[in-house]
């Protein structure tokens, strides 16, 4: 029996947690023609994929089995007709890229104006994430590559090195090292560290730093993005380590450099192993690797 790709998206999303009747909204269908669509799939399938619990519905242990393989096949699906369409237009193409929120305000810009300079009909679908998400956009076939703050080590990704981006010491303005070019991050013992939450990687570099140079930190504030640590500091609220601004005008604290230990993150590029990328995909890995360096330069 033949099923249709939408029949298998359509699984994937009841899967997901919407109702019969949104994906059926989705693929323009009626309800009705949707529950046949499915149960043709269970015959397929040779087991029900889904019970009914209350007035919705839920996977069946089959069903969970099944839910890898289908997607699978829809991203296969999906690469393979975005690599027609980039065969049928060499020029053009569709670049889904996930990179760390923090590098949204200069890596990431600079290399996708310097790619499109070369390819101006490229489109591209860019996510921002902490490092969790950039790996659940990958194994999930969201994106074809991430920018990451820390390579992955999950198996079936590969990555690469790209750059280090050097760290400071960010203080607030009227800190007792506020004057000072550069210093120990020992100096920094027995402050109150603002941190990102646990879970992104420029966290973890905090409390490696710190170990490096002889004391464990004591975070008294958590946040989800950099540049709101930069205000909590600028309140005098504690210390952190961040990278640079990149945004225009003076930073509201000191960014103080670090001379005992080598205060830098990696920034990586990550891809899928075994899945083989569309050609506007390829290109635009390829410049990254090239060009990334030139970006850090630059800022520099």
């Amino acid at each position: 029996m033949f099923v249709e790709i939408d029949t298998i998206r359509s699984f994937l999303a009841v899967a997901d947690g919407r109702t019969v009747t949104e994906a059926a909204e989705l693929a323009n269908r009626t309800q009705p023609a949707m529950s046949r669509a499915l149960a043709r799939l269970e015959r397929e399938a040779g087991s029900e994929l889904f019970q009914r619990v209350g007035r919705g519905v839920v996977l069946t242990p089959a069903g969970h089995e099944l839910v890898p393989y289908a997607r699978s096949i829809v991203e296969a699906y999906d690469r393979g007709v975005r690599a027609v369409q980039d065969m049928a237009a060499p020029d053009g193409g569709f670049v889904p890229v996930a990179f760390l929120h923090t590098l949204g305000t200069w890596l990431v810009p600079e290399l996708v104006q310097q790619f499109r300079r070369e390819r101006p009909d490229v489109r591209f679908d860019l996510r921002q994430h902490g490092d969790a998400g950039l790996v659940d956009d990958l194994l999930s076939g969201v994106v074809d590559m991430a920018i990451t703050g820390d390579r992955p080590t999950h198996p079936q990704i590969e990555s690469i090195r790209l750059l280090e981006e050097p760290l400071r010491l960010v203080v607030p303005p009227n800190h007792r090292l506020a004057e000072r070019k550069s210093v120990r991050l020992k100096e920094a013992a027995g402050e109150t560290f603002i941190a990102l939450k646990p879970g992104f990687s420029l966290r973890d570099v905090t409390t490696t730093l710190c170990a490096q140079a002889g004391f464990e930190p004591t975070f008294g504030f958590e946040g989800e993005e950099v540049d709101t640590i930069r205000g909590l500091v600028a309140a005098g609220l504690g210390v952190a380590l961040l990278p640079a601004p990149h945004s225009g005008g003076a930073p509201t604290a000191p960014h103080l450099q670090i001379s005992d230990v080598k205060a830098v993150r990696e920034i990586g590029l990550a891809w899928m192993k075994d899945r083989r990328l569309p050609p506007a995909s390829e290109h635009f890995r390829t410049h990254v690797a090239a060009h990334a360096r030139e970006a850090l330069a630059a800022r520099s």
